[in-house]
């Protein structure tokens, strides 16, 4: 491979590493339907708008079906947060983006399991890109 090749490359990398951001856990034990948390454990309607304070979270709005793929579990005193995501005809940018929200937020209208494992959280859980 020639040099300016090899540069070219390591720049790409070097730029994809740069823009990702570790942030903080927000737990450190979580409940989902299989090992890669890939099942649907439930449907959800939001309740009211949640913005999100940062790339960990998705927003949803009142109304809005939101689909959840785990539960984290929380430590003493600390709140309650689920992952999923949306998917809605009128607010298709967050079509299918993965985050998390208060589970406060939303009301199970649907379970698909009551067979689930817990887990632990890897810092990879709160990695955004």
């Amino acid at each position: 491979m020639s040099s300016s090749l090899i540069s070219l490359l390591f720049v790409g990398l070097l730029h994809q590493t740069t823009m990702a951001v570790l942030m903080d856990k927000l737990a450190d034990r979580k409940i989902c339907g299989d090992a890669e948390c890939s099942y649907v454990l439930s449907v959800a309607e939001a309740l009211d708008d949640f913005i999100a304070p940062d790339c960990r979270f998705i927003n949803i709005k009142r109304g809005q079906m939101v689909y959840v793929y785990s539960k984290l579990i929380p430590a003493d005193g600390t709140g309650v947060f689920w992952s999923g995501n949306v998917y809605s005809e009128r607010y298709v940018d967050q079509m299918g983006r993965m985050g998390y929200f208060p589970a406060p937020m939303v009301k199970e209208t649907q379970k698909f399991t009551d067979d689930t494992i817990r887990m632990q959280t890897t810092d990879m859980d709160f990695y955004c890109d």
